[in-house]
């Protein structure tokens, strides 16, 4: 989602960090992230009047460095340090209190107390007024930081992830949509699929039933308790596909 700047870029220095055979399809290549997308690669392959006197070149496809961590960025709704029990809360937290024994806690998040601004920030890395979510999409208004809309400029986690060679998607409520382009004609570049993530397993809006939610696979609106008196979205989450990123 960052503006990409054409430069002209040596094949060596590519070369150096391709995997696989130059020009392969299967061929890839890790970048070092300093410039998402990276600039295009010079075509490497050999083009003449005669096919047989030519060489094809396919772009090798970007991929994590070999180790790289799989990242599952976590979002609940409408609670505070008081309700898990890695804090004293009353709910069993055991995945969290394992975290935590490890020495890793962080209690210096900064909430701004309302779900969509709280996840605009968050996946974002920037203030919830400059990403334009100082209040949730119902109650945006054309002013600045105050239009639900999360400009170009500001790459999610998501775009920085897929950038790098990372398969990304979103499960679960997504309440960063403006309300006027709910439609599923689109526009989706404030979808999640606008902001870098590939999947999207969700109800769009600050609510739904649970019973009979408003869900949607990508773009398109799914009815998965139709002859299925007893579904419950709540039990419908762990039958996804595990994802790189979930927020």
């Amino acid at each position: 989602m960052l503006a990409a700047t054409v430069l002209a870029v040596a094949p060596s220095a590519w070369t150096q960090q391709i995997n696989g055979t130059p020009g392969d399809p299967s061929a890839t290549v890790t970048i070092d992230g300093k410039q998402i997308p990276p600039p295009p690669m010079p075509f490497g392959g050999v083009i003449k009047e005669s096919a047989t006197d030519s060489k094809p070149y396919w772009p090798p496809r970007v991929v994590p460095p070999k180790g790289a961590p799989n990242i599952l960025l976590i979002m609940t709704d409408d609670q505070g340090y008081g309700v898990s029990g890695t804090f004293g809360g009353i709910i069993p937290t055991p995945a969290l209190d394992r975290i935590a024994k490890a020495g890793l806690r962080y209690t210096q998040f900064h909430s701004t107390a309302l779900c969509s601004p709280t996840r605009a920030a968050l996946i974002t890395g920037r203030n919830h007024h400059s990403v334009g979510s100082g209040v949730i999409g119902e109650l945006s208004t054309g002013y600045p930081g105050y239009d639900s809309i999360i400009g170009l400029e500001n790459a999610s986690i998501g775009s920085i992830l897929k950038d790098n060679g990372y398969s990304t998607s979103w499960f679960g409520k997504n309440h960063n949509t403006p309300t006027y382009q709910y439609s599923v004609a689109g526009p989706y570049d404030q979808w999640p699929s606008g902001m870098g993530f590939e999947y999207f397993y969700g109800f769009m809006g600050g609510e739904t039933d649970q019973w009979t939610p408003y869900l949607f696979r990508d773009h398109t609106q799914i009815f998965p308790f139709v002859g299925k008196p007893g579904y419950n979205l709540t039990t419908d989450w762990p039958t996804r596909p595990s994802s790189t990123c979930a927020i």
